[in-house]
């Protein structure tokens, strides 16, 4: 063999055993848990939660996934569960809602008395974020945002009842940029603000931008890019620019952020992403799911903790988790229930 073949050789083996290496294939997948499973709840593709803990409900976005990617439009809703009355019905709120929809990311603000709800909403005729208006357990749809900007969104964060900002988690729809993406590392997707009438790129060179939220107290963003293993900080200025901070790596595919009642991050997270893609496409009957937790200080100086970690036996491939009390409401993107965890 040639010696310029050699190293061609040399460099694919490289590239192969990286992608096996960053995406945590060679994890040792232990159960870890210093709890129970408390309640188990039948809503399927329970893929983001987030918490209202001054009116003690949770909304629950939900899609009946058959692929992933979807290959057909497919079904989905909002629901929600009093966390006050744990054996109650969770409710659809998404009934009278006549379009079609397929939520992903969710998140609520709450100004007053009104309750303002953000979803990402994927349809084959496009990609929006829909803006509806919470009053009991009655929803009203206000808007839906269109955009060039809403090219591949994942996750959505309302900063007031008007403006936000939402990840993309993909530059390109298909081919081998795509596949670049997913398999390199491809560091090209990006974070969006909108004003409440204008779109603007605030952040990119993101490796699948996936989960989003806000710290108002500190004013920090902190984006979920799991490909990387990373959560990645932002300062988020007073024109609404993002000022990078820096990068945490987990050790795992972090996905939906989500806050306890002292801002720490909760953070559900797929620790073998092949082994994710593989049961995603249906190969796989089960995914491992990993629960983190980060209690930030200030740059390079953060507590990053595993709460939970298990082999998909109980529930496949976890995205979130919502912490209430000494609950945590776990969320995943296939699996036909959610689970309740009592700490």
């Amino acid at each position: 063999m040639k010696k310029g073949s050699i190293i061609i050789v040399i460099i694919l083996l490289l590239y192969v055993i990286n992608i096996f290496w960053s995406t945590g294939y060679f994890r040792v997948i232990e159960n870890k848990f210093d709890g129970e499973i408390f309640n188990k709840i039948n809503i399927v593709g329970a893929e983001d939660i987030t918490i209202n803990r001054i009116d003690s409900f949770a909304i629950i976005s939900s899609t009946n996934r058959k692929h992933f990617p979807s290959l057909e439009q497919e079904i989905g809703g909002l629901y929600y569960l009093n966390l006050r009355k744990l054996d109650s019905e969770p409710i659809l709120l998404t009934k009278k809602f006549n379009k079609p929809f397929a939520p992903h990311g969710i998140s609520i603000f709450k100004t007053g008395n009104i309750t303002t709800i953000a979803a990402v909403n994927h349809t084959l005729k496009g990609e929006y974020i829909e803006i509806f208006r919470l009053s009991g357990t009655e929803l009203t749809h206000i808007k839906t945002l269109d955009s060039p900007t809403i090219l591949s969104p994942n996750d959505v964060v309302l900063i007031d009842e008007k403006s936000l900002y939402f990840t993309n988690d993909h530059k390109y729809k298909s081919g081998i940029l795509r596949l670049a993406e997913d398999y390199l590392g491809l560091s090209v997707s990006n974070v969006v603000y909108f004003d409440g009438l204008k779109f603007k790129e605030v952040a990119n060179g993101i490796s699948y931008a996936n989960g989003i939220n806000y710290d108002s107290k500190k004013e920090l963003i902190f984006v979920a890019s799991p490909r990387k293993f990373y959560v990645k900080v932002f300062k988020k200025n007073n024109d609404n620019s993002l000022t990078f901070v820096e990068n945490i790596y987990c050790g795992t595919g972090v996905d939906n952020i989500e806050f306890d009642s002292k801002n720490n991050l909760w953070i559900g997270a797929h620790p073998n992403l092949l082994h994710f893609n593989s049961y995603s496409k249906g190969d796989k009957e089960i995914s491992p799911s990993e629960i983190i937790t980060i209690k930030y200080f200030e740059k390079n100086n953060y507590l990053l903790k595993k709460v939970y970690l298990e082999k998909g036996n109980y529930m496949s491939g976890s995205t979130v988790a919502a912490p209430f009390g000494n609950l945590i409401l776990m969320g995943n993107v296939m699996d036909s229930h959610l689970l309740i965890l009592k700490k």
